[in-house]
């Protein structure tokens, strides 16, 4: 009988994942039926959002809280989802002796509420207003300055208690963000599968794959979600937008990288005159820039195949496509050159494209998009 060596096991430390919500509550006036889900997290909670987005959402969501007999308070954020306004609603918590956060609303709104659960050490439910980001679900939040600009992002431990997405609130909101949210969403691939397509862990792989899944089912229905808002593929659209990529993130976690895409977004938020493009707009020009850093840097031609059919893939959905498009078409090159620069920081997702890009390379990348 021959011995076999003794096998020998590499160990890594240990990790705490944040994969997705403890609860995730979908469908046509999901709202309206979960005042028992609010009841099991608080019975004084604060309601975060937007002016206009708590106007919006008031008959759906405020009936239901005072039907389970809820002390509910609102609070506005402003200006952004940043330091000041955190410490603002910081305040309002208090004074309302608050024992949950409601967070309602789009990206910001969302994460503005999430990171204040956080720091009040709260439970958080949220409930998106549109289709935009997949903000609702993730175990992250992005801080901004009091002028729009992105300044760091803030990983939480945990996802959110609860997530409800009802269709209705959904449906209200114009079908620009949903195409925004289509362009964000899309970005899971070309970015995942740059910063993290050869990894050997199983679920970095799966997000990986999800996320060439989620690319697929964009690519294929998003035209007739847009055409039938309120259809069965707008439904699956937006499962795919606000659910399946914030499921990609759970999975991939830190290590399933936003690349240069995000980091073109995060560029452009520290010129003034982008403030108007949406956060999806804006990352869907950025996937652009970084198939064409990929052709211009790699002579990489099925970046170039992916580029030019993503370019009739947005024109067909009324994504941007330039910086013209973005209406920047009249700012300084020296903007241009400063947002460049910005993301080419060191800490930059950027720098998780596998070859260095200076601020002059990412400038003529996105100069020229759609060449």
């Amino acid at each position: 009988m021959v011995n076999s060596p003794p096998l020998t096991t590499t160990r890594t430390a240990t990790t705490t994942l944040a994969i997705a919500p403890a609860q995730v509550v979908r469908g046509w006036g999901a709202i309206a039926q979960s005042g028992a889900i609010f009841q099991q997290w608080g019975a004084r909670p604060v309601v975060v959002g937007g002016d206009r987005t708590l106007a919006a959402i008031e008959s759906a969501l405020f009936p239901t809280l005072k039907g389970v007999d809820l002390a509910f308070t609102t609070a506005t954020y402003h200006p952004d989802c940043s330091e000041t306004a955190l410490t603002q609603l910081r305040e309002t918590v208090n004074r309302h002796q608050g024992d949950l956060i409601i967070g309602v609303g789009g990206g910001k709104a969302l994460d503005t509420a999430k990171l204040l659960a956080h720091q009040c050490q709260l439970p958080i439910i949220t409930l998106p207003t549109s289709g935009a980001t997949c903000a609702a679900w993730t175990a992250l939040s992005n801080i901004y300055s009091e002028a729009g600009a992105f300044q760091y992002d803030v990983p939480l431990p945990q996802c959110p208690n609860a997530l409800i997405l009802d269709y209705d609130v959904i449906l209200t909101a114009p079908p620009r963000t949903l195409v925004a949210g289509i362009g964000d969403a899309i970005a899971k691939w070309y970015e995942a599968s740059v910063s993290s397509g050869t990894s050997p862990q199983t679920l970095i792989i799966a997000a990986v794959q999800q996320a060439r899944i989620l690319r697929d089912i964009l690519l294929q229905k998003s035209e007739a979600a847009l055409a039938q808002p309120g259809g069965p593929d707008w439904c699956e659209v937006v499962d795919g937008t606000v659910l399946l990529a914030g499921v990609i993130g759970g999975l991939g976690g830190a290590q399933c990288r936003t690349v240069a895409a995000h980091a073109v977004h995060n560029g452009l938020t520290h010129i003034p005159a982008a403030h108007d493009a949406l956060h999806g707009e804006k990352v869907a020009y950025g996937i652009l820039v970084q198939l064409r850093l990929e052709e211009q840097l790699q002579n990489n031609q099925l970046a170039q195949s992916s580029r030019q059919q993503l370019l009739q893939f947005y024109d067909r959905l009324g994504l941007p496509q330039s910086l013209e498009d973005l209406g920047l078409g009249d700012v300084p090159l020296a903007q241009f050159r400063q947002g460049a620069a910005l993301a080419c920081h060191p800490d930059s997702d950027l720098h998780h494209l596998p070859f260095a890009v200076t601020a002059d390379q990412l400038l003529a990348a996105m100069v020229t998009t759609t060449v």
